[in-house]
């Protein structure tokens, strides 16, 4: 897709965050929505190579929209300033509607993209679930942590989002202790794309994919997403 003409776009749209001016800019944003599903499209076959269940991902619903939900942020700016795409195996985006394990990217209006593969902020029962995964599975989760392109790429999991206790109904005598604590199970980088060639950013988004993938895999044994 054409990162700058996107970058350009999400910075403007930023400074006008007000109907009117999208609605005069509608025809750019429908040219680089289109040129995001077909990144989206390509990527989705590219992961079904590695992570074949993915290949059901309905490439049009992987896609979040621009528009912000404004029933639950009243006095925000109408739209995101940023192009973002989940796929799941599922094909449902969402956690909080059971989208589950997910290989997630963004591009904001600062030519910020972010790249990550797991789950952020699962509903409370989905979390109970991945945690008492952790312990029930405990070797297996300890051979995602150890992963070498997963800590390459992303450092291991992100740690900033915790808890200052275990949760309640996991013992002191629990494995992964300080993992058990976390309220997303989640790797993610970040780097600026506004002088990536535009013709690298599918491979490049396809190599961290591929290195999140021990992750995502091992986070949806942990059962359903309904």
């Amino acid at each position: 897709m054409h990162l700058r003409d996107l970058i350009q776009f999400l910075g403007e749209l930023e400074e006008n965050n007000n109907r009117a001016w999208f609605v005069m800019n509608k025809p750019r944003y429908d040219i680089l929505r289109a040129e995001l599903l077909e990144l989206v499209t390509g990527l989705i076959a590219e992961i079904a190579r590695f992570d074949p269940v993915v290949a059901h991902c309905n490439p049009k619903k992987a896609l979040f929209r621009v528009n912000r939900d404004l029933r639950f942020a009243r006095g925000r700016p109408p739209y995101k300033t940023t192009f973002s795409a989940a796929m799941t195996a599922s094909g449902l985006k969402k956690p909080s509607q059971g989208g589950g394990p997910a290989y997630y990217f963004h591009i904001d209006a600062q030519g910020q993209l972010l790249v990550a593969g797991g789950e952020y902020r699962p509903p409370p029962h989905r979390l109970r679930a991945v945690r008492e995964h952790v312990i029930a599975d405990a070797a297996g989760f300890s051979t995602v942590m150890r992963d070498k392109k997963l800590n390459a790429v992303f450092g291991g999991l992100q740690q900033e989002d915790t808890l200052l206790r275990l949760p309640k109904g996991f013992g002191t005598d629990a494995p992964h202790q300080e993992s058990l604590k976390l309220k997303s199970f989640v790797a993610w980088r970040e780097l600026n794309v506004r002088k990536l060639n535009p013709a690298a950013l599918p491979g490049l988004l396809l190599e961290d994919f591929r290195s999140a993938a021990p992750l995502v895999k091992w986070l949806r044994a942990a059962g359903p997403t309904p």
